[in-house]
């Protein structure tokens, strides 16, 4: 027998609320930045990761029976940071923004998985956590 609880469904929450704010800080980015078309190509594609993560967690919240989270909540005030900092410091203080972000991502779903019951852990372990991982590497790429 596998019960979902009131905790699975904010943890879940709580996640929705950093892809939601990864996809705001990427188009804030995006916009934001000069880069060459090649970047912002790579750009684009993980926000669309982080959009496509955002949308699974919303139907598994849903599935639970949970009403998912509509903001980004306090994250949404890292995506102002980037933006300000695309502005004042440029592109690379951008991208590290960004890679700040996708480290934070990382760890909180490694810190926080833990604390699932065992199907919901295994969602986030299979269908959310390798694609931060990939976002987190290919942004640590386009920085070296």
């Amino acid at each position: 027998m596998n019960t979902y609880s009131e905790k699975d469904i904010d943890k879940l929450n709580d996640f929705l609320k950093s892809e939601i704010a990864a996809v705001e800080t990427y188009g804030q980015a995006i916009e934001k930045t000069g880069q060459s078309s090649t970047v912002v190509q790579r750009l684009v594609e993980l926000r669309q990761s982080h959009a496509t993560r955002a949308q699974l967690l919303r139907e598994r919240i849903v599935a639970l029976g949970g009403q998912p989270a509509e903001g980004s909540g306090m994250w949404g005030s890292f995506a102002k940071l980037v933006e300000g900092g695309a502005k004042a410091f440029g592109e690379k203080a951008a991208l590290e923004a960004l890679e700040e972000g996708e480290d934070k991502g990382l760890q909180e779903y490694r810190d926080e998985i833990d604390d699932l019951s065992d199907n919901v852990r295994m969602f986030v372990a299979s269908s959310i956590l390798p694609e931060q991982q990939r976002t987190h590497d290919t942004l640590s790429r386009m920085l070296q």
